[in-house]
This record gives structure tokens, C-alpha cells and sequence, in this order.
């Protein structure tokens, strides 16, 4: 799937929805190490930029995106609208992050 039609928008500017194939999702489940959670627990102490716990989330982010556009390509999507994430803590130090939209197709 093209990048350029994966979007928060209502719609794909300069495409005409043709069809509307429902949501699309992809969620990942992370966990951090006793190692991230040290080192991230001795980052706090000095403020600013938490890197450890940054780079956590953002392979999560993008863990749960390639699964949101795999789910679509599946149901024959070539676009995504409305595109979110959600994240949630699971239990203590487990985040489940979701990532969402809606599967068209687009001319």
C-alpha cells in the first residue's frame, strides 16, 4: 500500500472512495526490560528526553501501523482513512497500542 494514502483525513485528497471495507486494526503488545526500565528509571532522574522509553513506543507505534496496513491490504484496501492510535497499560510496565482506521478502496 502507498504511504500517501494512509491518512487521518476523512479522505484521500485527489482520490474518490469507491468502496468502504471497514475497519482495519493492528495492535502490538510491548514490554519493557529490566535493563529499558533501569535505564529509563536513571534518565528521569536527569529530565528532558526519555530515549529508552521514546524508542519503546515508537517501535510499538510502528509495530501496530504495518499490522493496521497488513489487516487492509487483506480485505483488498489500497487506502486507509481516519487513521488513530489508542494506547493502553495492560498491567504494570505492559502497553498495548492500537492503531486504527477505516480499509477503502480508491480511485
Amino acid at each position: 500500500m502507498d504511504h500517501k494514502n494512509v491518512t487521518t483525513a476523512l479522505e484521500v485528497p485527489g482520490k474518490r472512495i469507491m468502496q468502504n471495507l471497514g475497519l482495519a486494526r493492528g495492535i502490538t503488545v510491548r514490554s519493557r526490560s529490566i535493563i529499558g526500565s533501569l535505564g529509563g528509571s536513571l534518565q528521569t532522574i536527569l529530565g528532558g528526553n526519555i530515549s529508552l522509553f521514546t524508542e519503546l513506543c515508537e517501535k510499538a507505534r510502528e509495530e501496530a501501523y504495518d499490522l493496521m496496513i497488513k489487516h487492509a491490504e487483506e480485505s483488498g484496501a489500497n487506502a486507509i482513512i481516519c487513521v488513530r492510535y489508542d494506547a493502553n497499560d495492560v498491567m504494570n510496565g505492559v502497553t498495548e497500542v492500537l492503531c486504527y482506521g477505516t480499509a477503502v478502496i480508491v480511485e
